[in-house]
């Protein structure tokens, strides 16, 4: 059976502050999904939020980027931002950069992740979604999940992983993409992944078979607008097992909460905290920056699930660690390296400051 799994996000407003996602608008967006299940558009979905992101996990058949559903999304965003300007919640509809839709959000700020494959007899798929961080975030873990042997022993051991995985990296400020084959290319792979600011993953493959293995969303919000609207919040979408990493292969990069960007105004370098979703409210300084993940079985093309794959004490010390990292950072409160280099807050007021102290600047 061939399926598509489409992820959609969108901050359509936050409770309270930039902290979370409030029940009206979640349960609005449930409506508004079960509707279009119930019309035959979808076969199933799922509604939840990372901090104060709407994510919309949908399965459907119409294929990837098809106007039918994004439409559905993005009329979604704009019920869900209708109810969060009723309740006066912050920052209302802050992700849907355009007055109407034009037959795909691509472009439009809503960020988004789809894959379309074959079913497999058992089908297993885990949903990674991020609050406070740019869409670079997901390079280290999709590194380490499909090209890291000290990671992933499949890479190793199983037979069907050892000729490797390619890797599809866009240069999000070019508009440009290029294609490596791990591991043989890993190291100029490298020289690109390690600049996540500027380079992101957007999809991995199954060498053997060019099957698709992970997706995630590269949409950047400040080149869309021209101005900070908020952080990117990515989402990804990686299947697992058969020819695929394992789950616990998959989880296991997070046990390390690399530092990313994003966290207060957009303007820092914070450790991304993986939690459970319950626990993805993010309060302290709006942060430290959190990643959940939740895992699916499909059949038929119905989500049977979710299992919320950081609600286990296993990443109780990673946790820790991460507010250890966060206590560090913030002592450093506007000095380099807590705060994002200055090229990197061209879309901030950085600008505006320097323009109006450039003749006040003299040569030496």
């Amino acid at each position: 059976m061939r399926i598509t799994l489409s992820v959609i996000k969108a901050d359509v407003g936050g409770y309270v502050g930039h902290s979370s996602s409030h029940p009206e608008v979640l349960n609005k967006a449930k409506e508004c999904l079960q509707v279009a299940k119930k019309d035959g558009l979808l076969i199933d979905f799922h509604v939840t939020n990372c901090g104060d992101d709407l994510e919309l996990i949908m399965t459907h058949q119409q294929g990837e980027d098809d106007e039918r559903i994004h439409k559905l999304a993005w009329d979604t965003f704009v019920e869900g931002t209708t109810i969060a300007r009723k309740l006066k919640l912050h920052g209302a509809g802050q992700d849907l950069l355009a007055d109407a839709f034009s037959g795909n959000v691509k472009g439009m700020g809503p960020g988004v992740a789809e894959m379309q494959f074959e079913e497999r007899q058992a089908e297993t798929m885990i949903i990674f979604m991020a609050d406070k961080t740019s869409a670079g975030a997901w390079n280290m873990p999709l590194y380490k999940m499909f090209a890291d042997p000290f990671n992933t022993i499949g890479l190793v051991i199983a037979s069907n992983m050892h000729s490797g995985f390619s890797f599809e990296v866009h240069d999000v400020k070019e508009h440009k993409k290029i294609t490596f084959n791990a591991p043989e290319e890993l190291y100029d792979m490298l020289v690109f992944l390690g600049a996540p600011s500027r380079y992101a993953v957007k999809a991995v493959y199954h060498r053997e078979t060019n099957e698709i293995a992970s997706v995630s969303s590269t949409q950047r919000l400040a080149l869309i607008a021209g101005r900070y609207v908020g952080k990117d919040d990515p989402v990804c979408i990686v299947r697992s097992q058969g020819n695929f990493p394992a789950v616990g292969e998959i989880l296991e990069p997070f046990t390390m909460p690399q530092l990313v960007e994003g966290w207060m105004r957009g303007s820092h370098h914070g450790p991304l905290m993986p939690v459970a979703q319950k626990q993805a409210n993010p309060s302290r300084f709006d942060g430290p920056p959190r990643v959940i993940a939740l895992g699916f079985q499909l059949s038929g093309g119905m989500l049977v699930g979710p299992r919320d794959m950081f609600d286990d004490p296993a990443f109780d010390e990673p946790r820790r660690w991460a507010n250890q990292a966060a206590e560090y950072l913030r002592r450093h409160g506007p000095f380099e390296p807590h705060r994002l280099p200055l090229e990197q807050m061209e879309y901030t007021t950085m600008p505006q400051v320097m323009k109006r102290l450039e003749e006040r600047f003299v040569d030496l």
